[in-house]
């Protein structure tokens, strides 16, 4: 199933200035800011190659170290300024950018471009950057993109502390000045400029949920919406923006009336305490157009999400996804530092349940203590609980840390991701009952015993999911990857767009069966990715029979509208209907009559 085709947007007029646009995108960190456009356009290609004399080869190196030390300075500023408003763990980003302006591969092709082909230092940097980034892009992983993204701020970074002129430098050291940034992507380095300031919020073209800026966004609370198409055609310096960035709109030189209402519900959000909004977002609020109610839970990967979910008044984190920490650095991440991170979570559910998955990767993420080297196909290979039984001490730790932070008062359950069958599983709760034996040894209080449920993702999980369910107390079914394994079809594959489509009739019909035999066996299944809150995907999935979701908070909105667009009898109906269906384009008029609902509803108020 494709979305349909968003208008493309025209050459702005002076009349288009004076009515004002309104552009959609995603929403990164939720809150509305309002403010005059700053945009960040730097491109590496402006660095055009030229050369230096022979005799200038050493200035060049001394400019560059030079830069690296006011760059690494920057960083370390920056750090102690964001001490104690972000969360320790997103500090630690930082250190991997003052990493890159140590590291011997990056510092040693840049010098050595100077040194062999006496190429200026800018041209010497933008072309490893450059290098990198194509790379790091070529490859489908979400890992190695973000570090493409990491030493591309680090190479900006350095670049902009080298001899900046007299006209660039007011545009990037006025102090004080509140602006919203405009740029093609995320970037730590266009957050914060040089001087450590941020900004009030931020709308980007390109970025994802999960990235390094993402995550200090969120930290820092600052509302953040990315994927905007056109926006820096549309977008000049000084404009005056809104951004919208829990609805996920952006205002572009809105008229006078619209600046009013918005400023006006601007000042009652700065007014209000945080917690005002606590029952926006109430449990009973999500229900069909016929009443019937839907359980929502948060799909959660850091502690501010966490957060967020709680603020929303969502009474339970479903899907807490526990990468981030492995990921922040090459080491693994100590018991300790487990521990204090599922702590934290757990104190901020208070007292509600949260369900920690165990730890997904697979050898394209390059962490040296479980990969000896990547793959050739690492979708299909050592990923997710495979890894974490051939290196069972990673295992352990991590069980050991979730066992240790899960106190009185709280309620812990771990999902076990990447099953095939029950033998997998079995093995991980043996490996949970050694880890409270060793805990036991130690005196460690322990609370008891914890659920664990799979994550049905795979196709023969899904199809021995009757002899897997006496094994588990609860299933997580991820619609997104279960998709990419029974059409064969790569999710980031954007050539492949249509072909991945999680209401294709035989997928659909496969869900169905999964949720039938869960009811039966009286087990919860809970759907746990973004997809679900789509209104040409959720009517389906509640046809076939699943009452309960786990999504992002900064979907709640969009999945409150498609949920009230629809009744229960008619989306079983419309399903039983599409999973009759011979093939894909069979389905694609009964999706339309869904998403023709909820643009009429979307309109109504939630």
């Amino acid at each position: 199933m494709t979305e349909p085709t968003p208008p493309q947007p025209a050459t702005r007029t002076s009349q288009d200035r004076g009515a004002g646009l309104e552009r959609r995108g995603t929403p990164v960190a939720p809150g509305l800011a309002l403010g005059t456009a700053r945009r960040k356009d730097y491109d590496l290609a402006r660095a055009h190659t030229q050369r230096v004399p022979l005799d200038q080869v050493e200035r060049e190196l001394n400019r560059f170290h030079s830069s690296l030390e006011e760059s690494k300075r920057q960083l370390e500023g920056l750090k102690a300024k964001l001490s104690g408003k972000v969360p320790p763990d997103h500090l630690r980003i930082l250190d991997t950018h003052i990493a890159y302006l140590k590291d011997s591969v990056f510092l040693s092709d840049v010098e050595n471009l100077i040194l062999n082909e006496q190429m200026s230092l800018e041209a010497a940097i933008a072309k490893v950057i450059s290098d990198f980034d194509r790379i790091f892009r070529l490859v489908e992983n979400e890992l190695l993109r973000e570090r493409a993204v990491d030493l591309r701020d680090v190479g900006i970074r350095v670049l902009r502390n080298m001899d900046r002129s007299p006209r660039e430098q007011p545009a990037e050291e006025t102090s004080g000045e509140q602006y919203i940034l405009v740029a093609r992507e995320l970037s730590i380095v266009d957050i914060f400029n040089l001087e450590g300031d941020e900004v009030l919020g931020i709308v980007t073209e390109e970025g994802g949920l999960t990235g390094h800026a993402a995550i200090l966004a969120r930290s820092m609370g600052v509302p953040t919406l990315t994927g905007v198409e056109g926006l820096r055609r549309e977008v000049e310096e000084g404009d005056f923006i809104i951004v919208d960035a829990t609805e996920g709109v952006v205002r572009i030189n809105p008229d006078e009336v619209i600046r009013a209402q918005y400023r006006a519900a601007h000042a009652d959000r700065a007014a209000a305490q945080a917690g005002e909004s606590t029952t926006t977002w109430s449990q009973g609020d999500f229900h069909t157009a016929d009443g019937e109610a839907i359980s929502v839970q948060a799909s959660c990967g850091n502690l501010p999400e966490a957060e967020q979910a709680t603020t929303a008044g969502l009474r339970e984190i479903g899907l807490y996804r526990t990468e981030l920490l492995y990921l922040i650095d090459k080491e693994q991440p100590s018991l300790d530092s487990l521990v204090a991170h599922y702590s934290a979570v757990l104190e901020q559910a208070r007292g509600c349940p949260v369900t920690f998955r165990l730890l997904d990767v697979d050898s394209s993420f390059e962490l040296d203590y479980l990969y000896e080297r990547r793959e050739s196909n690492p979708a299909l290979g050592k990923a997710g609980v495979r890894i974490l039984l051939e290196r069972e001490p990673v295992l352990r730790r991590q069980l050991q840390a979730l066992l240790r932070a899960a106190v009185e008062g709280t309620h812990v359950r771990l999902a076990v991701p990447f099953l095939i069958d029950v033998s997998d599983l079995r093995r991980v709760k043996e490996a949970l009952f050694e880890a409270k034996l060793d805990l036991r040894r130690a005196s460690s209080p322990l609370l008891g015993e914890l659920e664990v449920g799979a994550v049905i993702e795979t196709p023969a999980a899904a199809l021995g999911v009757k002899e897997m369910l006496p094994e588990v107390d609860f299933l997580l079914l991820s619609i997104d990857t279960l998709a990419q394994y029974v059409l064969a079809a790569d999710r980031e594959n954007t050539e492949l767009a249509e072909r991945f489509d999680p209401i294709h009739p035989v997928l659909l019909r496969l869900v169905r069966d999964v949720a039938r035999t869960a009811l039966e066996a009286g087990k919860p299944l809970h759907v746990v990715d973004a997809t679900a809150a789509r209104p040409g995907v959720l009517p389906f999935l509640v046809g076939v029979g699943i009452r309960h979701f786990c999504v992002p908070t900064v979907v709640l909105s969009e999945f409150q509208r498609a949920l009230s667009s629809f009744t229960v009898e008619r989306a079983t109906r419309a399903t039983e209907k599409l999973s009759r269906a011979a093939c894909q384009a069979d389905v694609l008029p009964i999706v339309d009559t869904f998403l023709r609902a909820y643009d009429e509803a979307e309109s109504a108020p939630v």
